[in-house]
């Protein structure tokens, strides 16, 4: 066992546990999401005497209700907003949720493991399409929109990763994301950069990835691999395979497994148009392109 168990006083605890409980139940209920998020977000700031205040007619600065403002989800926007084949339905309620996340990892609780890491799994059964048991999201972690994403259980995901879900995103059970990590869902046309396809990314039961590892969109990382330290997956990796390297290469199989993996000679295949994932856009949708260019080939 690598580790102990940790436990919290236990006036703290049942402090933890009353207040995780709360906001489940309001998210549960039919009580509108955004006023959830604003009045969680409100308290968990410290900022409700101002927040009254700014309520109640009172003169506040600018600055501030800015500030207040944006505890209400619907006064914000999000990257993901602006993609034009988002599920508008979905976004709605995911988008509360997310900023919830979000800003909660702005506050000093999120630096309670103990607390923080209950705090996110209890939101990631409200936000994700699935997600399974005994979880441990820990700070930092960003999506697309969450409604998109599917994860087993006892699955630990460190600081900082990103999983794009503007796509479809499984992951498996007991796998093992480490910080830094970018699993992808898109993928952008190498001439129009404006054009997006968008594609299921695998990760299957028990896979590791270490490191600042990136997947591309489409890809399966096997059962029980392993891709290393900044290792950059362009296709798939085979079950029980230990793949590194900038495009990552198989160049193990883990001891003992010989017998059920794919032999390191056959590894290396990309299954990428298998797993692309068709939208439709309204006909009378109006598109713009940020960048502008005038993509014809230079004479």
């Amino acid at each position: 066992m690598t580790k102990r168990h940790v436990s919290l006083p236990d006036s703290a605890e049942a402090g933890v546990r009353a207040f995780i409980e709360e906001v489940d139940e309001r998210l549960s209920s039919d009580e509108s999401t955004c006023s959830v998020v604003e009045d969680v977000l409100v308290d968990l700031h410290g900022d409700r005497d101002a927040y009254e205040r700014w309520k109640n007619g009172e003169d506040v600065s600018a600055a501030e209700q800015v500030r207040l403002q944006g505890y209400d989800p619907c006064n914000t926007t999000l990257e993901s907003e602006y993609y034009a084949e988002k599920d508008e339905e979905a976004f709605k309620r995911s988008k509360h949720l997310q900023w919830l996340w979000r800003q909660f990892d702005a506050t000093p609780m999120a630096d309670n493991v103990e607390f923080a890491l209950r705090f996110r799994q209890m939101l990631a059964e409200h936000l994700f399409e699935d997600v399974g048991e005994n979880c441990r999201f820990f700070k930092g972690i960003s999506f697309t929109y969450g409604h998109n994403i599917t994860i087993g259980d006892n699955v630990v995901i460190h600081d900082d990763v990103h999983l794009d879900d503007r796509g479809k995103l499984t992951i498996g059970d007991r796998c093992s994301i480490s910080d830094g990590v970018h699993v992808y869902s898109h993928d952008h046309d190498v001439v129009d950069q404006t054009a997006v396809e968008n594609f299921h990314t695998i990760v299957e039961d028990d896979v590791r990835l270490t490191f600042d590892v990136m997947v591309r969109a489409g890809c399966k990382v096997g059962e029980n691999a392993v891709v290393g330290a900044r290792g950059v997956v362009q296709h798939d990796i085979p079950a029980h395979h230990i793949a590194v390297g900038q495009p990552a290469k198989s160049v193990k199989i883990k001891p003992g497994w010989e017998d059920e993996a794919e032999p390191l000679e056959d590894a290396g295949v990309n299954r990428q148009d298998e797993r692309k994932l068709p939208y439709d856009l309204p006909d009378d949708f109006e598109a713009f392109d940020e960048f502008g260019r005038d993509l014809s080939p230079r004479k």
